[in-house]
This record gives structure tokens, sequence and C-alpha cells, in this order.
């Protein structure tokens, strides 16, 4: 599959012409070649791209939150004014944040995407979740800069690009609102060269020209209309139409020019940590004990897990494996609460503890200081789901427990060959019932994986 060419437009610095840098650049790149699919949509949380591009008043169906909810790009696009497909703004971006976590989610969905031609992503002034999705599947990135401190802030994108192994000559600076009637005696004439000569000194490269700053320009995005208008057809007699023209062209020859797509090599990279992770799935199944940790009955038999409610693991390795719900359930009450088989609150006491379950990590434990032959205690203790301590109770083991399916279950996890306790701890975790293996899946199990580590050093 072909995939497109991705333009990101960058900087920490408001004010600096992003988004009249973004929308123009989709026009003239269009005018360059009407064949040529191009695409924008925006992360920062105005809607000058719809009043750009958008064709009547008609209701969107869809927007740029929706790329991250599941939703194809084909069912959010529109075709707007000037040729340009474009993606509705949203104003739930600030919801997602704390829900994305990776920085190749976004360049996993446009890799899928079926989008041809060129891609330009708009962003916020600074390097949240969505810019860094950007910028990591970018194969261009223009950076405009109208003063020193816009350009000193190009030091983080260079710096990100740095962290992820990404080649900086994806980067290139762009002076943006560049006020041509300013002059300066010396080696730099005017406010571009000096620019120029401040980011060329620093490494980075730099387009060739630059989009001045023009009252003409800025009056199309202020009218009674509530309209943006284009430089292309409202500001011909402009600089900055000449200048749009040419930055235009060079984007394009680069289009040509790089032949190995961004998104292959995210694609590529996706496939392969998908391998890794279906091999270490395999091997995480196939590690599993095949009997109930408690009470012995066969529970996984070769690609089927059976009724499991609960799954444990040792923290040294030395066993992984599920429990029976009722097994371990009734093992705990009996044990650390008391329970009594045919009571009247049985029923009401099993309820509780499954419902508790639910958001709680259990951990069977050596008590610190009880490792004799004569005098061995185990404690039991219930973490939430971050793995911050809620509780603990402590039992003594003694003769009368030995034949107990407590017994068994700490002969196969915890006990050494000389029958004592030993340094590990038992995590458990509870699972569904209908789909118990789901828990062995990566985003599981590496979140099982977390808690576990951060409980360690908890323990005495």
């Amino acid at each position: 599959m072909n995939q497109p060419y991705i333009i990101t437009v960058s900087s920490e610095k408001g004010g600096v012409g992003k988004t009249t840098l973004a929308t123009n650049l989709a026009i003239y790149l269009k005018a360059l070649n009407e064949e040529l699919p191009v695409t924008l949509f925006s992360f920062d949380n105005h809607f000058s791209v719809d009043q750009m591009f958008r064709i009547g008043r008609s209701a969107s169906h869809g927007e740029v939150a929706d790329l991250f909810k599941n939703r194809p790009p084909s069912e959010l696009l529109e075709l707007g004014e000037y040729g340009v497909q474009f993606i509705p703004s949203s104003k739930d971006l600030g919801l997602l944040r704390e829900q994305i976590t990776r920085v190749d989610i976004l360049g996993q969905i446009l890799s899928r995407s079926g989008l041809e031609g060129i891609v330009i992503v708009d962003t916020r002034p600074d390097m949240d979740v969505f810019t860094r999705n950007a910028l990591f599947a970018s194969d261009r990135v223009i950076v405009p800069v109208k003063d020193a401190p816009s350009l000193e802030n190009c030091r983080n994108l260079y710096a990100f690009f740095d962290r992820y192994g990404l080649s900086r000559r994806a980067i290139r600076v762009l002076p943006c609102l560049v006020d041509s009637r300013v002059h300066y005696n010396g080696t730099f004439k005017d406010s571009y060269q000096l620019l120029k000569g401040y980011a060329i000194n620093r490494g980075y490269r730099c387009f060739e020209g630059f989009i001045a700053k023009s009252p003409k320009v800025e009056s199309l995005n202020t009218n009674p209309e509530g309209k943006v208008y284009p430089v292309l057809t409202y500001g011909r007699g402009t600089d900055v139409h000449l200048q749009f023209a040419h930055l235009a062209r060079q984007v394009y020859l680069g289009t040509l020019q790089d032949e190995e797509r961004r998104l292959t090599q995210i694609c590529e990279a996706f496939e392969q940590e998908e391998s890794r992770e279906k091999e270490a799935y395999r091997s995480r199944r196939h590690g599993l004990h095949p009997l109930c940790l408690v009470c012995g009955s066969p529970l996984v038999q070769d690609d089927v897990i059976g009724h499991a409610g609960y799954y444990g693991e040792s923290s040294d390795g030395k066993i992984a494996g599920f429990m029976d719900e009722d097994c371990f359930s009734t093992l705990i009450l009996k044990h650390f609460y008391d329970y009594r088989e045919g009571t009247g609150t049985g029923g009401t006491l099993k309820s509780f503890f499954r419902e508790l379950a639910q958001n709680s990590y259990f951990v069977l434990h050596r008590t610190p200081g009880t490792s004799g032959f004569f005098r061995q205690e185990l404690s039991l203790y219930r973490f939430d789901s971050n793995g911050l301590e809620i509780t603990h109770k402590s039992i003594v083991l003694n003769d009368a427990d030995k034949g107990d399916l407590l017994t068994s279950l700490l002969g196969k996890t915890l006990k050494k060959g000389d029958g004592r306790l030993g340094e590990a701890f038992f995590l458990v975790r509870k699972v569904s019932t209908d789909i118990p293996e789901e828990i062995l899946v990566a985003n599981e199990y590496s979140r099982f994986q977390a808690v576990r580590e951060k409980i360690r050093p908890q323990l005495p």
C-alpha cells in the first residue's frame, strides 16, 4: 500500500503563523498538482481549518478526536474548498490526553487509513502527546520561527527526534512573519538573514526563503463572514503569494525525492512488535501450570483455559498459573477471615470478596522474622489497582494445616525444598472467567508486571 507523505507544522511558540502556514500550504500544493490528494487536520483547539475549508453549513460527521476512538479516517474526511480534504477540528482532545501513552498511535492509524498524497498536521504550541504523535509520524517537520525565542524552542524538537532515534533531516526551519522593512548594519542585513544565520549556527536546516509579515494577509483572517481566506486567491498581489508558491515547490519536490515513507517504517516496526508480542504470549501460555494451583483440577488443556477466576505468579518465576474462582476465594476466606462452609453469611461473604477482588491485587508472602522450622507465619496483602497497599493480615502456619489446600498452594509457589517459606511472594489478580487468558496479552500482562514491581519494594 502506498503511504502518504506526512508534513507536521510545529512550534512551541504561539503566534508564529503555524495555522496560516499549514492551511495555505495545503492550497498551494493542491494548485501545483490538481491530481495530488491533500489532506489537512489540526490538533489545536481553534477552528481555522474548518472556517477556511468547510463548504456550506452542513454539520460534520466526525472530528479529529475520533481518530483516537477507532473510527477510520475515511469516515471523518470532508471534501473542502479548493479540493483540499480536511478532518474537522475538536474541542474534546483534552479529554483524551491521559489515555494516549505512546507516540506511535497516530502513525499506526494513518498507516492503515488508505490516505494518499500529502497529509498536513497542524499542532498546538506545546509538546503535548498529540504533537509528539504527529512529529513521530512525520516525513517533514516545518518549524516556523519569527524571533530568537521561537528559534530557541527548536531545541526541544531536535531533542525529541534524538530520543526516538529519528533522523534530524526531517526538520526544516522557516522564518515567518518577517518584517521586510527592518534592516540592520553589519553582516546580517535584515531579520530573515539574522534568523537564518542563527539557525545555521545551531546546526539547523532551513528552507530557502521566508514568509513575510503582511497586513493584507493578516486581514484575510478577520471579516464579517467569519471565514478565513487563502493567500492564493485573495493575496496574489503580495510578496507572500510568491513566497508560499516557492515554499510549496520545495515541499512538493521533497515528496518526490523522499521515496521511503515514515509510515512504512512505523508499519514495519509495529508488525515486528506484534510478532514479538505474539511469541511472548505463546511462551507465557506454554509455561502455565496445567492444573488449578489450589485444588489440582485440570484448567489448561491444549488451547483451552477452563473456568478460571484468578491468575497467580511467583515473583521468582518459579510458577505461573490459574486458579478456580471458588477454590481461591474459599481458601482465602477460610484461613484469613474465619469463613465456614454452611454458615448463613457464607454466600454474602463470597460475594463481597468477589466484588473486592475486581480492583485488587493479592499477595501471599512470608511474614518477616518467621523463617524458622517451628514457627512460620504467612501474610496476605491487598493492594489497589495502582499497587498501593490497602490492608494485610497474618496467620500462623501449623501442623494442622498439612494436607490442606493452602499447604498445596504454598508447596507449588512459595515453599523451598526444606519445606520452609522462601523470600519470593505470590501475586494474584482476578481475571475474566470468560476469557481468563486476556491477562497474558501484552498490555494486560505489562500492567500486571508494572504493579508487581511497584509492590516488590513495599514488602518487608
